[in-house]
Parts: C-alpha cells; sequence; structure tokens
C-alpha cells in the first residue's frame, strides 16, 4: 500500500459556541475563541490518498487531479470564508477543528477517482491538528 498526501491551505474565520448554552457557559468553554466577533485561522489541510501503484501511469492519484478536487470540493467553500455563516456543510455544528475535518471528508470521500480517501489531516495552527480517518 502507497500513501499519497496534498496539502492546501486556506484562511478562515470562525467563531466556538454552542447556542444552547449562555454567552457565560461559553466563555467558560471555548475562552476567546467564542468571542463574539469570531476570530481567524491560517488552515494547513493535508489529504492521503492510499492504493497500490497502477502499472501504466506509476501513480496511486494524478497529484494534479488530487490537487483539483480538493480546491473544487474544500478550498474553494472554505477559503475566506467565516465557517459559521459561509459554508453549507458546516451549518448548524460548531467549527471546531474535529467537526470541520469531518465536514472536509465527507465532502471528499467517493470523489477520489482512484486509490481510497485514507485520512485527513487539519492543522489549526503549526503545534496543533485533528486527524481523520472516517471511522
Amino acid at each position: 500500500m502507497i500513501y499519497v498526501t496534498r496539502r492546501e491551505v486556506f484562511s478562515a474565520s470562525h467563531r466556538l459556541y454552542n447556542k444552547n448554552l449562555s454567552d457565560e457557559e461559553n466563555e467558560k468553554i471555548f475562552g476567546k475563541c467564542s468571542n463574539s466577533n469570531g476570530h481567524g485561522h491560517n488552515y494547513t489541510l493535508e489529504v492521503v490518498v492510499a492504493g497500490e501503484v497502477d502499472p501504466l501511469t506509476g501513480y496511486v492519484i494524478d497529484l494534479s487531479k488530487l490537487k483539483k478536487i480538493i480546491k473544487e470540493n474544500v478550498t474553494h467553500k472554505l477559503d475566506h470564508k467565516n465557517l459559521n455563516v459561509d459554508v453549507d456543510f458546516l451549518k448548524d455544528i460548531i467549527p471546531s477543528s474535529e467537526n470541520i475535518t469531518k465536514g472536509i471528508w465527507n465532502q471528499l470521500v467517493g470523489k477520489i477517482p482512484s486509490g481510497r480517501l485514507y485520512s485527513i489531516k487539519l492543522y489549526e495552527t503549526e503545534n496543533n491538528y485533528v486527524e481523520y480517518r472516517g471511522e
């Protein structure tokens, strides 16, 4: 099994806030991330595709095709957006890195023409990331 990774970056804003809780409870749980004006991140996304090498091409997946799939289905929808209000697949959920990662997975699963989607890794900061494998 070979694992091929494509990295993309995007910038987005969000607010961590549970509408079923008071402002005080949200502040206690989410701290400065619950600021009513939101805050932003420069995210790094890694998409990993697993598969066997095609003897005809030598590829698991053509990276230019993978780049296009990611841009059309993910980064185009997220880049310079407010994740709470501008992104259909994140509506009505708290846009934590965990939920964003699952949302990205759902946008990509089934759209990879060769190989299979193996994992999504989303860096919110240089030191913090979430990894999801569809489990």
